[in-house]
């Protein structure tokens, strides 16, 4: 069944085009040449992340086509492509892409906070964003605009559909207020399951822009979603997301938190972050290995100075006892290390010891940790005072019996249950 689109696609559509015919008439003759309905070459291949759209399960139809059909973004999917196809230079194209990417998180995250009528996927799922946002990459990497368009002006492009779609170029708070910043994550391991949403992100988007009134002081929350991609953490993408946030000023922030999704049935408040990459288990969206072992740990090429370990400053005591129904919380001080002289990866349930190599911070040695210790880094440069640290939140988990449905009552109320225990924990550390 395909959806009506919803009053906010409308409007997107709207906007959409009104932004094309403004930028477009800025340059046109007197003679406007006819709208063009099709730029795109299919015969340019996306990345790995890219060509799982089109993935089903069992050979069926895609389920990525599915998700954005039941989530409504497949039609700012189709606003976007129809933008570029009538866009008439390349100042005019990274205006409209802005544009476009700061409206899709607009959509998501007000779709995450409002009801949504069956056959439409809940509110609280992640998953359409992350597509829309893959088809749209994909949409530029395969466009053939009307003019001259180099690999670095493409490239830059998609820097600024990701920038954008992902609350980094929208988190400003609004004056007076106690300002926090909340970061998640997009799905992983999509080889394993194409159906996977991350609760981190669906958490991101029910609490971006919410205002909540604690104890006669009022919060902002903003927040940000980060992708699973070992390139784009190479790139600093963590740093220019939160260093405006510890830096004097008025988007300084009163609290970082980042979040990922961790382990079965526990909210973990991770107190130790490693600064190494160690998971050769499983690459990154676009499978690609961080390159370390839990022998042999490496730093990324663009990691900042900074010591092996990094310790959060969030109230994780006050936070462990947040109500987080069926889950429980855990103070997580495990950390894996290579102790001082020695080779051997050692298990350390207290935390690291003088001069050890980071092998798995609390939160191990994948991004989730990496985010942790370049939040907690950047919060050691800018304003060592910030109550700053990471969140490992439930996996997101189908009904066992569940194998070919994109979604279930187990899987959304599992989703509601993990989402509802963010907003506790964030809740109980503000006090």
């Amino acid at each position: 069944m395909r959806l009506r689109p919803s009053s906010l696609s409308r409007s997107l559509l709207v906007g959409a085009l009104a932004l094309t015919t403004v930028l477009t008439s800025a340059q046109a003759p007197a003679l406007a040449a006819p709208v063009r309905t099709g730029c795109f070459d299919p015969a340019v291949i996306g990345t790995v992340e890219e060509q799982r759209l089109d993935n089903g399960i069992a050979g069926g139809p895609s389920v990525p086509a599915e998700i954005l059909a039941r989530s409504g973004f497949d039609k700012h999917v189709e606003v976007f492509t129809n933008v570029l196809c009538n866009l008439p230079n390349r100042l005019a194209a990274q205006a409209a892409v802005r544009a476009q990417g700061e409206a899709l998180w607009r959509a998501a995250t007000h779709r995450a906070q409002h009801p949504q009528l069956a056959p439409a996927l809940p509110p609280t799922d992640d998953r359409g964003l992350y597509w829309a946002r893959i088809s749209m990459a994909l949409a530029l990497r395969q466009w053939q605009p009307g003019f001259n368009l180099s690999t670095t002006d493409r490239a830059e492009l998609i820097r600024t559909l990701e920038y954008s779609s992902r609350g980094i170029t929208s988190t400003r708070f609004s004056p007076g207020v106690k300002k926090i910043v909340v970061t998640g994550f997009d799905p992983f391991t999509l080889d394993a399951d194409i159906r996977i949403g991350n609760p981190s992100g669906a958490s991101a988007l029910s609490l971006d822009g919410q205002r909540w009134q604690l104890g006669g002081t009022t919060y902002e929350i903003q927040t940000v979603v980060f992708p699973v991609r070992y390139t784009d953490f190479d790139e600093n993408m963590v740093e220019n997301a939160l260093a405006p946030h510890y830096r004097p000023g008025p988007q300084h922030a009163d609290m970082v938190m980042t979040a990922s999704q961790g382990r079965v049935g526990i909210f973990d408040l991770e107190v130790f972050n490693g600064r190494r990459r160690s998971v050769s288990s499983i690459g990154d969206n676009n499978n690609l290995w961080g390159g370390g072992t839990q022998s042999a740990p490496v730093v990324s090429p663009s990691m900042p100075p900074g010591p092996e370990w990094l310790t959060a400053s969030l109230p994780t005591a006050r936070m462990a006892q947040a109500d987080v129904t069926p889950f429980r919380t855990r103070v997580n001080t495990s950390v894996l290390e290579i102790p001082a002289g020695q080779t051997v990866p050692v298990r350390q349930p207290l935390g690291p010891t003088p001069g050890s190599i980071a092998s798995e911070g609390a939160g191990g040695g994948y991004l989730s940790n990496e985010v942790a210790y370049r939040n907690t880094l950047q919060r050691d440069l800018l304003d060592p005072l910030m109550p700053a640290g990471h969140l490992h939140v439930p996996v997101l988990q189908f009904d066992a019996a569940n194998k070919t449905e994109i979604t279930d009552p187990t899987y959304e109320a599992n989703r509601d249950a993990i989402v509802r225990g963010v907003h506790s924990v964030l809740r109980t550390a503000l006090g």
